[in-house]
């Protein structure tokens, strides 16, 4: 049993790594091609307002300025037990910097819920956070 779980801890670790490189290349280079890592009924959720259907989120994504995104921190596990149709399903955590256009780069968080379909990887749900800076003076 602890066997599993290690070796589904190592596959999390490594499909975070790959799928994480996929994504913010699509989002950054290939807004076009986005729908195709999302589930057809795939979830967005960007600075609280949420978006639903792959094409809705591919439309969306097309929609916003020019970004590169750069990751510091990257955490994967296993989701257990059953929760998209028995499929092996991760948790993919992510932090970096975010600068869109020409505006001052800002930090952000990222969280993902990815399942096997076949041989691919989809996003069942992604919630993506900018943070603000806190004022100093407050």
């Amino acid at each position: 049993m602890e066997q599993d779980i290690k070796a589904k801890i190592d596959l999390a670790c490594r499909t975070a790594e790959e799928f994480t490189k996929l994504y913010y290349e699509s989002v950054d280079k290939r807004r076009y091609m986005i729908s195709r890592l999302y589930l057809d009924t795939g979830i967005l959720i960007w600075n609280g307002n949420g978006i639903e259907g792959k094409d809705n989120i591919q439309k969306f994504w097309i929609d916003l300025p020019a970004s590169d995104h750069s990751i510091t921190t990257l955490d994967a596990q296993p989701i257990t037990g059953p929760v998209v149709a028995n499929q092996l399903t991760f948790l993919v955590k992510v932090s970096g910097q975010v600068k869109y256009h020409e505006k001052p780069s800002k930090p952000f968080n990222q969280n993902f819920l990815i399942t096997a379909v076949g041989d691919k990887w989809k996003i069942v749900s992604d919630c993506f956070r900018a943070q603000e800076a806190l004022d100093s003076t407050a």
